[in-house]
């Protein structure tokens, strides 16, 4: 707790305590120095001079995630008996449970209460932390079973605050019990299609963790937040050695792909707001596009232009200047949220994912982002993911599925990442997961090629409904300098690969590879982002337009038999062969 001895000031009197607690400096508990309480309440009770955010009650915490600070409470079952195990360490359970119950004003750890969140009738779960560390036995595990079948019955979108130390010691299995029970309140939330979001705050570990609190649908971790299961100082006794500083914090989790977000905690209403819109399908009016193309010398000729035409579209979809997925969304998608991470190892860059209104369409949004300067290319490796960028694009299919949103792809890699990590960590499987993934949901799946289709990393999220591919874009199995080096032997006989390989977006029409071919400006879509966002936008938001006639339960077979039929009635050449008398 930030505040010391209570200086005798008795409990049960809570609002005469805060009303004294007001009139007091008090001293950090993380940084040591002393804090004016009204400053500290003012700064969401997060110490001004280190940033610490500290534990908020569940009436604060209901203030500052409904609109207007409007809530009613819940009346949640007290139906178990307390100290089950007669448990008696220095002081009994059933002391123990009465005296922090006398502190809280609080039957135990949960208080679940009703709102609106930017006015999306909404149900909010909070574990205080305060209770005993927030930690969970048979009422917690009561509570929140109840509060989740509250919010199905009304079809609410489910927020759960989390601060815990992990399952209750006190009950032992019982209360190791409860881990199951709540995954078991959670997959029927998941089964009825209601947002599940966690917001993950300090300090959320053991089996909270490791049960309903890392099964959402999207995580947010709150700024200064430690997560884990086991405790750091048990960790480091395992394995003799000392963890690295930033260990368990809400950034070394996002990092490592187990959390959506990182939000500080003025911003989580906000934060709420826009992914309640989208998952709950909130209109919106279609945003006005209005992008400045970056300046472009226009004089500077094209280096190995006019060779053929193939090459010729190599050349432009890897131009320089060309927009990229984020770009696009810049451009084109209001109320935009990056999602992060593939739950399992990272957060991979490379593969950019997230939802928000594709003119005025509530979307799931995927794609590989190339990066413009040397940094940022770095950092997204030209767009080629690793693994865990397929695994989160599998991640937000399964989540676009859910909630029926269309999914949006817009592929543009020359490929996958070939490097040790990504073998270690199964770019094969990965990949072809994705495939199959994107060709078993049942929600409409659209899927551009906005520049370099290049081999698996591109089809892995490019089985959609409708595969359609910008004019000066490009769709092959291996670029055409390695083509060239490989069948011809020498890399400058690069434009005759790409001729005979029929990479152009005419090709893939002709060869029955894609739906729909869309125009650029005329001098390319580096010229004129303003006029290429227009058309790209418009042809996406008509192909969803249409197959929303389509049943749900129908599309992957009639995905599934589009490619299968893809290449069917391509006429193959077959040379004249005279049958030996």
């Amino acid at each position: 707790m930030l505040f010391g001895k209570k200086s005798g000031i008795k409990n049960k009197n809570r609002d005469r305590y805060e009303r004294v607690r007001r009139l007091m400096w008090l001293k950090c508990e993380s940084c040591g120095k002393l804090v004016y309480y009204r400053d500290y309440k003012d700064n969401l009770y997060i110490c001004p001079n280190c940033n610490r955010a500290f534990i908020m009650t569940p009436k604060q915490r209901f203030d500052l995630l409904f609109d207007d600070k409007e809530w009613e409470r819940l009346a949640l079952p007290n139906i178990v008996t307390d100290d089950p195990l007669n448990f008696v360490d220095r002081v009994s359970y059933k002391d123990l449970l009465a005296e922090t119950r006398a502190d809280t004003g609080t039957n135990d750890a949960i208080t679940t209460a009703d709102g609106t969140i930017g006015g999306v009738p909404s149900t909010v779960c909070v574990l205080n932390g305060e209770f005993m560390l927030g930690s969970m036995g048979r009422a917690v595990g009561d509570a929140i079973v109840a509060s989740i079948e509250h919010a199905i019955d009304e079809k609410r979108p489910f927020i759960m605050v989390t601060s815990s130390g992990g399952a209750r010691m006190q009950e032992n299995i019982l209360a190791l019990m409860q881990m199951a029970r709540t995954t078991v309140a959670v997959n029927k939330l998941h089964a009825a299609g209601i947002p599940y979001i966690v917001i993950l705050t300090d300090p959320t570990f053991g089996g909270v963790t490791a049960s309903f609190a890392m099964l959402g649908d999207i995580h947010i971790a709150e700024k200064g937040a430690r997560i884990g299961f086991a405790g750091r100082r048990v960790i480091e006794q395992n394995i003799r050695e000392k963890l690295p500083s930033n260990f368990q914090t809400a950034e070394y989790l996002y990092e490592h792909g187990m959390v959506d977000m990182v939000v500080a905690r003025a911003e989580l209403k906000g934060a709420l707001e826009k992914i309640l819109a989208v998952l709950t399908k909130q209109s919106r009016e279609p945003k006005a596009i209005s992008v400045t193309t970056p300046a472009l010398d226009a004089s500077k000729k094209i280096r190995g232009m006019g060779e053929n035409d193939a090459y010729d579209k190599v050349l432009l979809a890897r131009h320089e200047n060309r927009p990229h997925f984020l770009d696009y969304i810049n451009g084109i998608v209001d109320d935009w949220t990056y999602l992060a991470g593939d739950r399992l190892y990272a957060e991979d860059p490379a593969m950019g994912s997230g939802i928000g209104f594709w003119r005025g369409i509530p979307a799931v949004i995927i794609g590989q982002e190339q990066g413009r300067t040397i940094e940022t290319r770095q950092k997204h490796r030209f767009g080629m993911a690793n693994p865990d960028g397929y695994r989160k694009a599998q991640r937000m299919m399964r989540l676009a599925e859910k909630f029926g949103l269309p999914v949006i792809s817009l592929f543009d890699t020359a490929g996958a990442f070939a490097g040790r990590e990504g073998e270690e960590r199964g770019q094969s499987q990965a990949v072809a997961a994705s495939i199959a993934t994107g060709l078993s949901i049942k929600t409409p799946y659209i899927a551009v090629n906005v520049g370099q289709g290049g081999s698996g990393g591109a089809i892995a999220i490019g089985t959609g409904d409708r595969v359609l591919m910008l004019e000066n874009a490009i769709y092959s199995v291996i670029a055409p300098e390695s083509c060239a080096s490989i069948r011809w032997r020498d890399n400058k006989f690069k434009a005759d690969a790409a001729a005979a390989m029929k990479l152009t977006a005419r090709d893939m029409a002709d060869l029955n590879v894609i739906d729909q071919i869309i125009d650029e400006p005329a001098g390319g879509a580096h010229t004129d982002w303003q006029t290429t966002m227009e058309l790209l936008s418009a042809a996406v938001v008509d192909q969803i337009r249409e197959l929303g006639d389509t049943p749900r339960d129908e599309l992957p077979a009639r995905r599934a038999e589009k490619f299968i039929a893809m290449t069917r009635d391509v006429e193959i050449y077959q040379p004249d062969h005279k049958t030996e008398q």
